[in-house]
């Protein structure tokens, strides 16, 4: 099976209970990112479109690409996560043998964990305090508070990801990235 397939038909590689949530969050995350990134093409398209055809744009085309653009990011972090693409400074971690990477990468997905709880909570207070501020959007006439609620969502499902990673490797006996991703490096050199 190819990465591409691996990625259309996600399992988790965690048993029970833990499984069913981890996939479950993995499909809700690709359904967010494919409708985000489709409407996002269709909002740009139709306002060039309008702007060269028309000779108008679409007032709140903007609006709506900002709001796109805010949770593409924010479930695309608990994306790359679960498929273990975030970047790695890795230059000690790969000197270290097995048990030692195990350890590290145990460490380093609770500290993640911990981070991305800390950063739900500021954010969710943030979204409080924008809530109390009663702002709208000028174009669209909505409360902005509402915008911003992929940013606790998306740390929420990044650091339930990492707290699993760690827990797979708790229970694994090999390294890995995250709950489906051995460690390991692909050979990705060609001889011209």
């Amino acid at each position: 099976m190819t990465e591409e397939e691996s990625e259309k038909h996600y399992r988790s590689g965690l048993p029970g209970f833990l499984g069913v949530i981890d996939t479950f969050i993995s499909k809700v995350e690709s359904v967010i990112l494919a409708l985000g990134v489709l409407l996002m093409a269709i909002n740009t398209i139709a306002n060039v479109v309008g702007r060269f055809a028309f000779g108008e744009s679409i007032f709140f085309t903007g609006e709506i690409n900002r709001i796109l653009i805010i949770m593409i990011t924010f479930a695309g972090i608990g994306y790359a996560a679960r498929h273990g693409r975030h970047i790695r400074m890795s230059a000690i971690y790969d000197a270290l043998p097995v048990g030692g990477r195990r350890a590290l990468m145990i460490t380093i997905s609770l500290f993640t964990s911990l981070v991305m709880f800390f950063l739900l909570y500021y954010s969710v207070l943030y979204i409080l305090d924008l809530y109390d501020k009663g702002r709208i959007l000028p174009a669209l006439g909505f409360p902005i508070f509402i915008i911003y609620i992929w940013v606790p969502l998306g740390f929420l499902i990044t650091g339930i990801q990492y707290l699993l990673t760690a827990i797979k490797n708790m229970t694994s006996r090999d390294v890995y990235l995250s709950t489906s991703v051995l460690d390991g490096y692909k050979d990705t050199e060609t001889e011209v």
